[in-house]
């Protein structure tokens, strides 16, 4: 259990340090990170940190395919770990 917390932790972490990143390359136009790599990591677990840098640095807002591929993608995760979390409960 510990691992998978670590893992959150770290993958999140990515997320969050990717968006700043990408939000800097984009003021000074240099090259950006793929659109397909942010979404890769968002699916891998990092949703919650990238979704707190599209709003700490205001990046990708006007993005519809992040406005709201970013959160649905936390929503489906967050579900998901309630789901497995539930089933682990003794009954």
């Amino acid at each position: 259990m510990a691992f998978l917390w670590a893992y959150a932790l770290l993958i999140n972490a990515i997320g969050l340090i990717l968006m700043a990143v990408d939000k800097g390359k984009a003021r000074r136009k240099a090259w950006r990170i793929p659109e397909k790599q942010l979404f890769l990591v968002a699916a891998a677990g990092g949703s919650g940190g990238m979704w707190v840098g599209m709003r700490m640095w205001r990046h990708k807002t006007k993005h519809r395919s992040f406005t709201f591929g970013i959160p649905a993608i936390f929503i489906v995760q967050v579900v998901a770990i309630l789901a497995i979390w539930g089933n682990q409960l003794p009954h």
